[in-house]
């Protein structure tokens, strides 16, 4: 009873915090002298009711989470939260559906960027900064948990970064809490540079910030219908592609830096492939896209085919073009970057670098035993000897990430979807990516034309995607709730 109540206390304090959010897009609607700051006020209003409501009638000192109640937590908490951050996009002059309103929520605090709003130009300001604020919390949120939460639930493989963190970081930074808080203020400063930076590059000041949030969050959430290409600012692009960058690397690196320890992100070896895997990305949609005979200069083709590759990779789903016509080899490499992903302990998300660096470890030990059979050899992972039930839970997280993402795109087109949006769909959701691939929902198009049952399951999708899969259906397991 008390772990329930702990449970619903930290929900009900989140909601609280989530309703005060509301304010600040509250406060540019009124500089504005838009109308909708009335349904901000009024949604922050109920939002703060519901969760201060909670707080009062769970609130006790001393309470304490086990390791199940832990996982109740984190997956509630990602599902109430779009609930109320729904309610602005169901009252705004928009006037959308619940249905569209909750995918947008969701699609916002899960950094995935995918949207159901058509006419963003000219959309309230209010909204478009909340949609900015939902991935800017999504990104401090996901950072804490990946930090904080999943290396002690031990899903996917990430309790190795559990092993590192206590092992190297113990004199610094002695609990996992200060290491989450001393992370969460590398994300602040550096969400304050990017958007300095793209305010001196020529944005407004409103775009610059509103671009910022969702560049460091790798959400990629835009004020304009043709995402960053609307902006029309080369500078911005090559700024963008710097913070993505950035912000798709472990954020506990930037920890070391500050400590005087700069080297620690080229030791890192996910951070050396990740870097690899951008640029060989990037090099191989150069190669083989028409993207040289569209642009002016080679200059540009490089910077059209490195930003919307990394933004790809990386999850941040902005487009600075409509890479769907630039072939068919670009949109079957774009579509397999979908799953990449940054590096662990990021905003980012898909299958993430870690992962492919375990299994090539363990493959490539497997390959020299068939030739040295008597030999011993140990796959290491930055230099530490990767113990079996890592690689278990390694090779379990890509099973059932291939699993969950065919039995989604079965689902998709028993809406009626076409193969191609099926698959893009669920694949983006289940990555976190935002546009897919076709005419649909491809980077020049939207997921408003969708039925509202295929946009469930994208929200359901996106919710998997993010907390690492084995969070969330761990749940739906008999065990799991045997007292």
């Amino acid at each position: 009873m008390e772990g329930a109540r702990g449970v619903l206390l930290i929900n009900g304090v989140l909601v609280v915090l989530l309703g005060l959010a509301m304010l600040a897009p509250m406060l540019v609607d009124l500089a504005y002298g838009h109308r909708d700051y009335l349904v901000f006020l009024s949604s922050a209003a109920v939002t703060v009711f519901a969760g201060g409501a909670v707080v009062t009638s769970t609130f006790s000192r001393g309470l304490q989470l086990n390791v199940r109640q832990a996982f109740i937590l984190t997956t509630s908490v990602w599902v109430v939260l779009p609930a109320f951050a729904a309610l602005p996009f169901l009252f705004c002059e928009l006037r959308m559906s619940y249905t569209d309103s909750y995918f947008e929520a969701m699609s916002g605090l899960t950094t995935t960027g995918s949207t159901v709003i058509v006419g963003l130009d000219g959309a309230p300001p209010g909204i478009l900064i909340w949609r900015a604020i939902l991935q800017w919390l999504g990104g401090v949120g996901i950072i804490v948990t990946a930090i904080a939460v999943l290396p002690v639930l031990r899903v996917g493989g990430m309790q190795l970064f559990r092993t590192e963190s206590s092992e190297k970081h113990e004199k610094d930074l002695p609990r996992a809490a200060q290491i989450a808080a001393a992370t969460v203020i590398v994300y602040v400063i550096l969400s304050i540079a990017c958007t300095a930076a793209l305010w001196f590059a020529g944005l407004s000041a409103f775009d610059a910030i509103a671009h910022a949030m969702t560049t460091v969050a790798t959400g990629g959430f835009s004020t304009s219908d043709s995402s960053v290409g609307g902006l029309a600012n080369a500078a911005a692009e090559w700024i963008i592609i710097v913070f993505m960058t950035l912000s798709a690397m472990p954020f506990i690196l930037y920890l070391q830096v500050v400590r005087g320890r700069p080297a620690a992100f080229w030791r890192d070896t996910q951070v050396r492939w990740f870097l690899a895997t951008i640029a060989g990305a990037t090099a191989l949609v150069l190669l083989l896209s028409g993207v040289r005979g569209l642009a002016g200069t080679e200059l540009e083709a490089v910077r059209l085919s490195a930003f919307n590759t990394i933004s790809v990779i990386t999850g941040t789903g902005y487009a600075s073009g409509d890479y769907g016509g630039w072939g068919r080899a670009v949109i079957v490499l774009f579509f397999f970057y979908t799953f990449i992903g940054g590096c662990a302990g990021s905003t980012s998300c898909g299958i993430k670098i870690f992962r492919f660096r375990v299994m090539f470890e363990s493959a490539r030990v497997q390959i020299h035993q068939l030739v040295q059979p008597n030999a011993v050899m140990v796959p290491r992972f930055n230099g530490r000897a990767l113990e079996t039930h890592v690689i278990d839970a390694v090779m379990s997280f890509f099973f059932l990430f291939a699993m969950v993402f065919g039995v989604l795109a079965f689902l998709l087109t028993l809406t009626g979807l076409d193969m191609t949006t099926a698959l893009s769909g669920a694949a983006t959701a289940v990555a976190n990516v935002g546009p897919g691939l076709g005419d649909i929902i491809g980077p020049a198009g939207t997921f408003k034309p969708l039925p509202d049952s295929a946009k469930w399951m994208l929200a359901a999708g996106m919710l998997l995607g993010r907390l690492e899969l084995f969070t969330v259906l761990v749940l739906f397991t008999r065990r799991f709730w045997r007292t």
